[in-house]
């Protein structure tokens, strides 16, 4: 080793030794409150209650296997933040329609939360398959129901239409199984598919049966939404009730004839065009020539004067 080499490393390593002493003695000589701590983020598992029930019927959680997809379902819909924070929040909007529908027609209340699986609480959702709306119906299904379907209208867009028409469909396939777990997952895997499955596994129990993924998955996820939904701060979701979408009043406007040009129509009732078709998805066109006279109720916004 050179001579200038010996003589430097020493006076180096003393320096790096006292540098330490330095830092440390000075970071350990502050005020405590002047410390800072930094936090790590905890990632815990969701919680699972004792029991879980959809539409009065009661998942075996005893069952490994149950327990484990619906343990799936909640670390899938709790820790994605952004979605979950939207259903909750567009919730009072919207299930403040479909409520009193499923109540009038019979349908458990739960099944508000299909509605959340199947759409994501967004009346002009559009799967890949072609499915439309709030209740992703299929265009042959939603007109065997009586929906809409043209060149200028689609009622599957219409929430209020569409969830008449689901509970209609709901409790056609109620009837046949008697059993709404099983309601919920024909309504995903569609009757045929779920005839083939019964037959050839021989059980009438949702729970019992080896299905296609999305099938298989279907119930538990309806579940894992209700349980965050209805009890979001178990899950970590603190939203007020004013960070909650509120519920728009609307006046009703009834037209029976055609209409021109939606833009004009729009403005003559005090609103832009914009808002029309955001309380109105089910109107297609610009316009409306409605050759058979047909009634339409149109929602139009009340909104709350500016003062200028």
């Amino acid at each position: 080793m050179k001579l200038w080499w010996r003589i430097v490393l020493p006076v180096i390593l003393v320096a790096g030794v006292v540098f330490v002493i330095v830092v440390f003695s000075s970071a350990t000589d502050k005020d405590p409150e002047e410390v800072v701590v930094v936090k790590h983020t905890e990632y815990r598992s969701p919680f699972i209650p004792d029991s879980v029930a959809f539409a009065g019927e009661w998942l075996p959680l005893n069952r490994f296997d149950v327990k484990e997809a619906l343990d799936r379902e909640l670390l899938s819909n709790a820790y994605f933040h952004s979605q979950t924070m939207r259903y909750i929040k567009l919730a009072p909007r919207y299930f403040s329609i479909i409520e009193p529908i499923l109540k009038e027609k019979g349908v458990p209340e739960d099944f508000k939360y299909l509605a959340v699986a199947e759409s994501g609480l967004n009346p002009r959702a559009v799967s890949p398959a072609g499915a439309v709306g709030f209740w992703q119906f299929l265009r042959g299904t939603a007109q065997e129901y009586g929906l809409v379907i043209n060149s200028e209208v689609d009622e599957r867009y219409h929430v209020e239409k569409a969830t008449y028409a689901a509970c209609d469909y709901l409790l056609k396939a109620y009837r046949k199984y008697q059993s709404w777990t099983m309601v919920a997952a024909a309504y995903n895997a569609g009757p045929t598919g779920m005839a083939r499955q019964i037959l050839r596994q021989k059980s009438e129990s949702y729970f019992d049966l080896l299905l296609v993924e999305e099938t298989g998955r279907y119930v538990f996820r309806i579940a894992a939404l209700k349980l965050i939904m209805e009890n979001p701060e178990l899950y970590n979701f603190y939203i007020s009730e004013d960070e909650k979408y509120p519920v728009i009043t609307t006046r009703i406007v009834e037209v029976d004839g055609a209409v021109e040009d939606f833009a004009d129509f729009a403005k003559e009732q005090g609103i832009n065009y914009k808002l029309l078709k955001d309380f109105n998805p089910w109107l297609r066109q610009t316009y409306l020539k409605n050759p058979g006279a047909k009634k339409y109720v149109i929602e139009i916004p009340v909104l709350e004067k500016v003062e200028s």
